[in-house]
């Protein structure tokens, strides 16, 4: 199984998936960790800065505007069948859901000790979907 954990360092769980520099790709097998690697985000604009209004950030999340799609994300980490982040917006989480990729947002801060709670079977789903309200 695959998991994927945005991280800006490779460290520490970055609190804004969308935002993220990159994203830690952990691999288990036989409850262990067998290989971990690192992909740039190369797939959301938030991470190369891009912002937007609230009104036009609105309109690009309505069904059909094409504007603002996860389609990319989804793309890049879709081999994944869980995600492990700080937080992440209800569409994002949705849109997961959909392809049936585990969303848990937990207030762990490193991604090793993500990965320990996960192994252990206590990591607890204790975040919140951010409202993306800036």
């Amino acid at each position: 199984m695959k998991i994927a954990i945005p991280s800006d360092d490779q460290k520490m769980i970055c609190r804004h998936f969308g935002r993220t520099k990159g994203f830690v790709i952990v691999t288990i097998e036989d409850e262990k960790v067998v290989a971990k690697e690192y992909v740039q985000n190369q797939f959301t604009g938030h991470a190369h800065g891009e912002h937007h209004d609230h009104q036009s950030h609105v309109m690009a999340h309505k069904p059909g505007t094409g504007n603002h799609s996860h389609k990319a994300i989804l793309d890049g980490i879709g081999h994944c069948k869980m995600v492990i982040a700080g937080g992440m917006g209800q569409r994002m989480i949705n849109d997961f859901f959909e392809k049936q990729i585990e969303v848990v947002l937990t207030r762990e801060t490193e991604v090793d000790g993500a990965v320990n709670a996960y192994l252990a079977g206590t990591l607890k789903n204790e975040g919140s979907a951010c409202s993306h309200h800036h």
